[in-house]
């Protein structure tokens, strides 16, 4: 990305901001002639809230200019106006310098400094340029769903008055001071002090001379005049590598994306209706170099190997867990701290929007787990960051989860939304990210989540629902619907909470999708059943029908069912070592066949053994195996004969798409359904019929009803040799005979593998 984002247009003045930008109370032509002592001791005490009152020139008489600078690095100075260069006098032992120069109009001029090293470095002076921020820029901060937040706030690559720096600017309106710091100051306060727009409560400065690549943070004075611990920027756009803190200067310049291809027909998609199948991953475990350290791969050795891995086992999207900067490895990503930052762990931000743009020249999209729900308590995080509860409520009752030990963002306060919503508009705008997974929805609508009674305060109504919460969510979910079409948002949501992905103007909440965890909890309890005992959990496979069309469902196999002593999802197969995978793929088949889109998290794919473990790679070396390669060449052909096989998407959501043919035949344990969907043409419904057989039990001579006559192709076959299964099959397909069954007058006569999933596709 480019390090010069834009040409700022200064305010008339030049020196001071207008309107309601502290330091601008007069004209400058009436500015006093001398510096108050008070105030002088204040900059050199890192103390004064308002220092282009002070600071920069100041006219001191018809044709005369005083111009004031802070300067502790300095054993002189000098001004530099143009040819002319005046030393400055120095004012107070701690680095106050005053120059005088005559002249009508306001000087442009540099600072030459002598350091205590002997050596002379020359730079602009920042309290020479005046504000770059405008009134309606201040005003816009508080409009839930604009962009302005990541156009306005943090440190913003430019021009002013045609020099080149960086402008600063953060939202701190309980401060009584606030000063950048960073390794081009010496991390002193008295340096560069900024200015406060008063009736937003912005502090601001344009820093020329900086380039990317430096490291900074915010030193700020609470309202009780006590320092607080020097903050990270709630907008950097890059930050260092944990353990280390500091932001880092970057600037949001454009990338050289290549994927105008995919943007450029991204908001003609229709999600709801397309074949999406999700492979979540930890990029931080995925894969790693145990040559080197066990170190991480780069974003771009993940471009050249994850998205060449996912591309072919036919995966349409990669869902990243968190990679907004966090500060903890065991926190996976979910106690974020810099918001705009993609993490330093595998690279720069360029390298993130190179991945990205790589999934896409592969047609995969790229889904980001977002976490606007709660934020670590680490000291240069967003708790208390202006020496006041900020960002989160103060009262722990509503601002502090118990469960996490995090804090919570106080979503009624309208600034706090802003800043939220225009993060999640900025990942699916700037860095071209195909849709938000946004996470524990649950903890953010309710209000007594994980509280006991005493423990929590009850809305205006004297309920449990989060009132500005829910406000909070429908209003981001328009703002990217309306700003990146054809991108999604996917709840993961818990509870029974009506119209979570229902639209707003109905009353819902606006998300695209929902995680269905009712399913994935109902079915992974029956498939860890031992096969003798499922005919008495038979409910558990057919329950999620019965709302299965009542919101826009993803079904989820996610990270959350493979840690915490849960073990890995083979691990939770009953049976000896072959049944083990063959309830698995079986399971597999089943899911895909299923109405719903699909997620599964990495390593489930080929049958990991052992609980997922972040600190080390999935282990590859399992492919070795047959059964190992056989789950993972089954996951693979199932998601290319479910991108093929529009009855398997396209009407997941309408109870026209999805017919029972065998609910109750749980003394066999079998269970089928017909898929019913159209393509893109247009034309007759296609139809694929599923039949899950979960018993070691082969079935021959099984007959089930099907909706219409023709020729079933057995398209997949959990059992197939290629697999490791036992190669019982149906020779490629039946064709439907005319005998009724299951209420239907045309049926199949199939032998059913055992312990296996098949799916059927008509073909006239």
């Amino acid at each position: 990305m480019t390090a010069i984002d834009e040409t700022f247009a200064p305010r008339p003045d030049r020196g001071t901001a207008q309107g309601s930008a502290t330091g601008a109370t007069k004209p400058a032509a009436e500015s006093a002639p001398t510096v108050d002592p008070g105030a002088i001791a204040a900059l050199m005490d890192a103390n004064h809230g308002d220092p282009f009152a002070v600071l920069g020139p100041h006219r001191v008489g018809a044709g005369a200019w005083e111009v004031r600078a802070v300067l502790p690095e300095a054993r002189a100075a000098a001004l530099v106006v143009g040819e002319r260069r005046v030393p400055f006098e120095k004012r107070h032992p701690d680095g106050f310098y005053v120059a005088r120069i005559e002249g009508e109009g306001r000087p442009l001029y540099e600072i030459e400094v002598e350091g205590w090293d002997g050596a002379k470095r020359r730079r602009y002076d920042p309290y020479g340029f005046g504000s770059s921020i405008e009134q309606y820029d201040i005003s816009g901060l508080r409009e839930v769903g604009t962009n302005l937040v990541y156009r306005v706030l943090g440190a913003q690559a430019g021009k002013l008055d045609g020099i080149e720096g960086f402008r600063f600017a953060v939202w701190a309106p309980n401060a009584k001071k606030v000063s950048v710091v960073g390794d081009f100051n010496d991390w002193d306060g008295r340096r560069h002090p900024m200015r406060l727009w008063q009736d937003g409560g912005v502090w601001e400065l344009f820093v020329p001379g900086l380039k990317a690549g430096a490291s900074y943070k915010f030193e700020i004075r609470g309202p009780d005049g006590a320092l607080v611990p020097l903050k990270a920027d709630p907008v950097a756009f890059a930050a260092q590598h944990p353990p280390e803190t500091a932001s880092v200067l970057h600037g949001i310049g454009a990338f050289d994306w290549r994927d105008s291809g995919w943007m450029g027909t991204r908001g003609e998609k229709d999600p709801r209706h397309a074949a999406i199948s999700i492979y979540e991953v930890h990029l931080g475990s995925w894969a790693r170099v145990p040559d080197e350290g066990n170190r991480y791969l780069t974003y771009k050795e993940l471009g050249e190997r994850l998205i060449p891995y996912v591309k072919d086992m036919g995966f349409t999207h990669i869902e990243l867990l968190p990679i907004t900067e966090f500060p903890f490895d065991g926190s996976w990503g979910y106690q974020p701290v810099s918001l705009f930052a993609p993490t330093s762990r595998f690279g720069t931000p360029d390298d993130f929007a190179a991945f990205v743009d790589a999934a896409h020249a592969a047609g995969i999209g790229v889904l980001l787990d977002w976490v606007p729900g709660h934020f670590p308590l680490d000291a240069h995080g967003l708790g208390q960051f202006d020496g006041t509860h900020l960002y989160e409520h103060a009262d722990p009752r509503q601002g502090f989860h118990q469960d996490w030990g995090t804090y919570i963002y106080n979503f009624g306060r309208t600034e706090v939304a802003t800043f939220l919503a225009a993060n999640a508009r900025f990942w699916l705008e700037h860095y071209h990210l195909d849709g938000l997974r946004v996470d524990a929805v649950a903890s953010m609508l309710y209000l007594d989540y994980s509280r006991r009674a005493g423990e929590w305060i009850p809305n205006r109504y004297g309920g449990n629902e989060n009132l500005d919460a829910i406000d909070f969510m429908r209003k981001t979910n328009e703002a990217t619907y309306t700003h990146a079409p054809g991108t999604i948002t996917v709840a993961e949501e818990s509870t029974s909470w009506p119209g979570v992905s229902h639209p707003t103007y109905t009353g819902g909440l606006g998300f695209g999708f929902k995680w269905n965890m009712g399913w994935m909890h109902d079915t992974l309890h029956y498939v860890s059943e031992d096969p003798i005992h499922r005919r008495y959990h038979h409910h558990n496979l057919t329950f999620g029908l019965l709302y299965a069309f009542s919101e826009n469902f993803i079904l989820p196999l996610s990270h959350d069912e493979v840690v915490h002593g849960k073990g890995s999802l083979l691990g939770k197969m009953p049976g000896d070592r072959w049944q083990k995978f063959a309830n698995l793929r079986a399971y597999f088949g089943f899911m895909w066949g299923h109405p719903g889109k699909k997620l599964l998290f990495m390593g489930g794919e080929f049958g990991q053994e052992r609980e997922w473990n972040h600190d080390a790679s999935l282990d590859w070396h399992l492919l070795d195996d047959p059964l190992h390669r056989g789950v993972k060449d089954a996951v693979r052909d199932l998601n290319r004969l479910y991108v093929s096989t529009p009855a398997l998407y396209s009407r997941d959501a309408e109870h026209a798409g999805f017919q029972w043919l065998v609910a109750d035949d749980q003394d066999n344990s079998v269970i089928a359904w017909a898929r019913k969907g159209r393509g893109p043409d247009k034309g007759p419904d296609q139809i694929a019929i599923v039949v899950s057989n979960f018993t070691p039990v082969p079935r021959e001579g099984y007959r089930i009803g099907v909706p219409a006559g023709g020729f079933y192709r057995e398209a997949f076959n959990s059992d197939a040799a290629q697999y490791g299964g036992s190669n019982v099959g149906n020779m490629g397909g039946r064709h439907a005979e005319g005998e009724a069954s299951h209420g239907q007058a045309q049926s199949l006569c199939l032998t059913l593998p055992p312990l296996a999933t098949m799916i059927f596709v008509r073909e006239g």
